[in-house]
């Protein structure tokens, strides 16, 4: 028996093992998220009628990679119009946006744990004909998988960074076979493909077809939106917002807001908790520091005594950018590795970011090297920023119409992509 053959024996080995500790991490997650107790049993690929044909299959982790593929599904939807599309995610705040997004012309799954019977129960009744993997998640069962059922598996807008490069060098044997024939990349760069095709990827199926990401299409409606919401809830006043905050960033964003009021006396922020399960902890945060503060859900609104105005609803985050005059995206002043910058962008708002930008370093460096965003680290270097874009609005938009510049440079990578797709599913199904 060769070393892969052990490898991946032993691969299926452990992580049958770490069942329990699956199962307690999602006890743990229930407690401050209750939608993970449910639906548990499709995490390991039961619960689900076998559908009638064969599917094309969507898998998106979460919010971000639920948006950044609603371009891709909704032309999908459009050019195999009979043909299921089943969408995956691994989070319940995925499991969200898809049903907000594209309601019952798709159907949703949590994602099987990577457990060779799961993932094969699984395919079972998903039927899948294409695979179709937003970013990168490898999981060698789960290739596998594809590869002994001669299922086409796309990584689209795929990426990986010198440091899972790392990690995935020590797993190469699970999955060699499948990176050299059965898989076609389409990686957002160059430095991205060379990644892939260190690793083995068959340099034929390798392809550069840049970030889907800039490809998407703002809500009709989101500018109106935006505008009533300012009206009703700020009038006047220079707002900004700070979006998909995490744990440790909202105690400095709020320490830079009350430096901003010192400059700005009616400036009011929009704060908007990347998780649901923390919109309580947030607010009671602000209470702690005495910021008179009003939430979205109450239906309150707000008046001249009113700091913060708490996001705590899904669903609106566009809205809360097209209310604002500048933003701040989350994520990236932690070691979280930040957020998509580009809605704000493509809003023509002018954005603020923290230095941990890891997860599209190459969105982060185009936007502030066209000067659409700015990088600042701490409340004091926030603060600066923000009344230094409050007191000017001719560089408020000068910076908003670089970064809507710089998009529509970079639109295109979905076309390139269907192109890659299209010669993969079956014929029968247009």
């Amino acid at each position: 028996m060769g070393r892969t053959s052990w490898l991946r024996i032993a691969y299926i080995v452990l992580s049958y093992l770490l069942v329990p500790l699956l199962l307690a991490h999602l006890y743990w997650r229930s407690i401050s998220a209750p939608a993970y107790r449910k639906r548990i049993a499709e995490r390991f690929g039961f619960g689900m009628a076998r559908l009638r044909q064969p599917s094309i299959w969507v898998h998106a982790v979460s919010v971000g990679e639920v948006q950044a593929a609603a371009p891709l599904v909704r032309a999908l939807l459009k050019r195999y119009p009979g043909v299921p599309l089943v969408i995956t995610t691994m989070t319940p705040t995925g499991s969200e946006r898809v049903r907000l997004l594209f309601g019952d012309t798709v159907v949703h799954s949590y994602v099987p744990y990577d457990l060779a019977a799961a993932v094969r129960r699984f395919f079972d009744w998903a039927r899948p004909s294409l695979a179709i993997i937003m970013e990168t998640e490898l999981w060698p069962n789960l290739y596998h998988e594809c590869g002994l059922r001669r299922v086409p598996l796309v990584l689209a807008s795929a990426r990986i960074s010198s440091r899972s490069l790392r990690r995935y060098r020590r797993l190469i044997p699970l999955f060699r076979d499948t990176l050299a024939n059965g898989i076609v990349i389409a990686a957002q760069t160059p430095a991205d493909a060379e990644r892939f095709r260190s690793l083995g990827a068959n340099p034929v199926r390798t392809h550069v077809t840049g970030n889907i990401k800039f490809d998407f299409e703002l809500p009709p409606e989101v500018l109106q939106a935006g505008q009533a919401l300012r009206t009703m809830q700020a009038r006047d006043r220079p707002v900004w917002v700070a979006a998909s905050t995490h744990d440790g960033e909202e105690s400095v964003l709020l320490a830079a807001h009350v430096l901003i009021r010192q400059q700005h006396p009616q400036a009011l922020l929009l704060l908007v908790p990347r998780h649901p399960e923390r919109f309580s902890e947030v607010a009671a945060l602000i209470d702690s520091c005495g910021l008179n503060h009003v939430a979205r859900s109450s239906a309150a609104v707000a008046d001249q005594h009113t700091i913060v105005f708490l996001g705590d609803t899904m669903g609106e985050l566009t809205t809360f950018y097209a209310a604002a005059d500048v933003a701040f995206v989350g994520g990236s002043l932690t070691a979280i590795g930040g957020h998509n910058l580009l809605e704000p962008a493509a809003l023509g708002m002018p954005v603020i970011t923290g230095p941990h930008n890891e997860n599209a370093a190459d969105i982060c460096a185009l936007l502030v090297t066209c000067g659409a965003a700015s990088v600042a680290s701490d409340a004091d270097g926030i603060a600066a920023e923000v009344c230094r874009l409050f007191a000017d609005p001719a560089e408020c938009q000068r910076r908003g119409a670089a970064g809507q510049a710089a998009i529509a440079d970079n639109c295109g990578a979905l076309e390139r992509l269907l192109k890659l797709i299209n010669p993969l599913v079956p014929a029968n199904a247009d």
